[in-house]
């Protein structure tokens, strides 16, 4: 499950938003403790407790204490929300400045998105 791309703490963060973004776990939902997460993937509690503190943090999770962790009524949203910004500014900013660097008036791509927005392949 887990690759060198970056530290294991931030994969465990990374696959527990992609959980609640896909609706795997929903909101209010209990995840698996941090000792459980440690032993199903045999990693250290203290990485898999340092990812769970990074969604904490974040208001992904939250704790009933003496119970556990659980997915926050906001989650989804706020994930939701995060990976609409970033796909504006990594897709359709970075989009827009290559059509002016070349030329393409925005009115081709916004032709050219409503074509492709009647086909049932997109």
């Amino acid at each position: 499950m887990f690759d060198d791309r970056s530290p294991i703490y931030q994969q465990i963060a990374d696959q527990i938003k992609e959980d609640v973004v896909s609706g795997v776990l929903r909101e209010d939902e209990q995840v698996m403790s941090t000792n459980q997460y440690a032993s199903f993937y045999r990693i250290n509690p203290a990485t898999a407790a340092k990812g769970f503190q990074l969604l904490t943090d974040e208001g992904i999770l939250y704790k009933k204490r003496g119970i556990g962790m659980f997915v926050s009524a906001e989650a989804r949203q706020t994930l939701l929300a995060q990976r609409r910004e970033r796909f504006f500014e990594e897709v359709v900013d970075r989009m827009l400045a290559e059509a002016a660097k070349i030329g393409v008036p925005i009115e081709e791509i916004i032709g050219r998105i409503e074509q492709a927005k009647g086909r049932e392949d997109v």
